[in-house]
């Protein structure tokens, strides 16, 4: 069985659009998205530097984006349920699995992902916030160390690899008092994603997708909440919602993999983080990150391979 899978926030490099626009009614798709949620996708696909589109209003809206394009691409108007057994997306990649899924409609898809990113960074300038990654140690362990100085364990993302989020001195009280057998290494990223100071993007979230259409997925979409295959369209939308502010659980949405007997795993572009933890936790599994479209061809070789043998 074949799942597909998104990035999240900190997959984004400049240019990540740019190989994407030579293929046919890409470049109109994105003027379309861009005129819809009032952001210059192309200019920040193609021409922006790293430390424009580190911003977070930024980053998800082009994250997704990049996404859903290279999705389509790999699609080319196969149904996802007859090419994949599973979806699912880290973080904001989250949003993107909803679309390929059929929960979502891209246009809604993106006016989400716009107010989110937004809802977000203007949070995380009400306190002095930030992420460091804790890689190392024994799990247990270091999510007990981090409660202990006040810190979330905001990723646990399996493969010995956790994100702590919190105030910006908990974090340095973090460097300095390190869990034991572990590495802590500062994120650049401006804010406590996936914790209570959060809590106002969940409110902004919920009001902008109250009233959005949505549909059941048509495979199974599985949750970074607690790694549930989730078959409800109304509820996938309120966990994506509330996820703003809950720990992404990419450990146990590892875990459903596995129970599903997942033998291959494609990421979609910007791939290679995902891709990446899945060496690590999902040994014996073949693996393609989309990067450009010249990956298109060995992943639908993948893809065929994988429907063939079904």
């Amino acid at each position: 069985m074949l799942v597909l899978v998104a990035p999240g926030q900190g997959a984004q490099k400049p240019g990540l659009l740019t190989p994407w626009l030579d293929l046919p009614g890409v470049t109109d798709k994105l003027a379309e998205w861009s005129a819809s949620i009032g952001m210059d996708l192309l200019h920040y696909g193609t021409e922006a530097g790293a430390e424009e589109i580190r911003d977070t209003a930024v980053a998800q809206p082009l994250l997704v984006a990049a996404s859903l394009v290279s999705a389509s691409a790999l699609l080319d108007g196969r149904d996802v349920a007859d090419v994949a057994g599973a979806v699912a997306g880290h973080s904001v990649g989250e949003l993107a699995a909803a679309a390929t899924a059929g929960v979502l409609s891209p246009a809604d898809t993106m006016a989400l992902v716009r107010t989110r990113g937004r809802a977000m960074a203007e949070a995380a300038t009400v306190t002095d916030t930030g992420m460091s990654a804790v890689v190392g140690g024994e799990p247990e362990a270091v999510v007990a160390h981090l409660e202990k100085l006040g810190l979330t364990a905001a990723n646990i993302n399996g493969g010995g690899q956790i994100v702590a989020a919190g105030t910006a001195g908990q974090l340095a009280a973090l460097s300095e008092d390190k869990p034991e057998g572990a590495r802590v290494i500062p994120l650049k990223v401006a804010g406590a994603f996936h914790t209570h100071h959060m809590a106002p993007a969940v409110d902004a979230l919920a009001a902008a997708a109250e009233d959005v259409r949505t549909g059941d997925p048509v495979l199974p979409y599985v949750s970074n909440l607690d790694g549930a295959a989730v078959d409800d369209g109304r509820q996938i939308v309120r966990r994506l919602v509330n996820q703003i502010s809950a720990s992404v659980r990419w450990d146990l949405c590892t875990e459903t993999f596995q129970k599903m007997g997942v033998t291959a795993l494609i990421e979609v572009c910007p791939g290679g983080t995902l891709t990446g933890l899945a060496k690590r936790g999902l040994p014996g599994v073949r693996t393609l990150a989309l990067k450009t479209p010249d990956d298109l061809d060995a992943a639908r070789e993948l893809i065929n391979e994988h429907t063939q043998t079904a």
